[in-house]
């Protein structure tokens, strides 16, 4: 699947699991569990509880998907 067929959605982190996996919150009551990305792994950017971040989310499972961005 190509980057550009998916889905960005922003977020909040409302739970770190092991294995670099992320609970993400988005919109009101969807919840995507996500793991970083390898370019934010790469940088070494860190992600905690409470972070806004964008998830791109691919349309054929809407229930995972990839931490692309922390917001600041």
């Amino acid at each position: 699947m190509a980057k550009d067929d998916l889905i960005e959605f922003e977020g909040v982190v409302k739970e770190v699991l092991t294995g670099g996996l992320f609970r993400v919150e988005v919109d009101d009551d969807h919840i995507v569990l996500a793991h970083l990305a390898g370019k934010m792994r790469r940088f070494r950017i860190k992600v905690v509880l409470g972070d806004r971040v964008t998830v791109a989310v691919s349309p054929y499972d809407p229930n995972r998907g990839r931490i692309v961005y922390r917001a600041r």
